[in-house]
């Protein structure tokens, strides 16, 4: 079974696109173009899936849920590791060379509960990506930064989460 490794979000500016670049602790690599669209049917799911967690969803009032969900947040997100760039190894690209074109989102939990993201293209075979508390955040703290980068006039916001992105601190790679 493949771990991850490491994330990088990056704004494409020829592409008008985001890439993503996923590694694996077994040396593997997959990349993936984000676009716009992509992007903004990303940030629901990605909520979704932080608002799933028990604790949360067993809070009564909208706002305690909102104010848990900023928390864990910011909790997780203060323990990632951003400080590290992306390894440039060589690395063995098992769905090809060129990034794929994410056309399909597919959340799900595993057999122990956990969270699941598919990114597949519109027909064809794309990933899988066991997502833990500390990578859920940190893939959303990547996006956040890159949409700030890429301009294109829309913010990913977290509900209860106080602080705001800024563009020159956008970390570039999560370990």
């Amino acid at each position: 079974m493949m771990r991850l490794h490491q994330l990088k979000v990056e704004y494409v500016g020829a592409e008008d696109r985001l890439l993503l670049r996923i590694s694996t602790s077994s040396n593997e690599e997959v990349m993936l173009w984000l676009t716009r669209r992509a992007t903004l049917r990303l940030w629901p799911v990605l909520l979704s899936m932080v608002q799933a967690k028990p604790e949360i969803v067993v809070q009564s009032s909208p706002e305690a849920r909102r104010a848990l969900v900023g928390f864990e947040h910011e909790k997780a997100v203060a323990k990632a590791d951003f400080s590290k760039p992306y390894e440039p190894a060589e690395r063995a690209r098992p769905l090809g060379d060129a990034p794929i074109l994410v056309g399909r989102i597919e959340p799900r939990r595993n057999n122990e509960g956990q969270a699941v993201l598919g990114l597949l293209p519109a027909q064809g075979q794309g990933i899988y990506i066991t997502l833990d508390d500390h990578l859920l955040h940190g893939m959303m703290r990547l996006l956040q930064n890159a949409v700030v980068r890429a301009e294109w006039g829309f913010t990913l916001s977290i509900p209860g989460a106080e602080q705001a992105v800024a563009a020159e601190a956008a970390p570039k790679t999560i370990n």
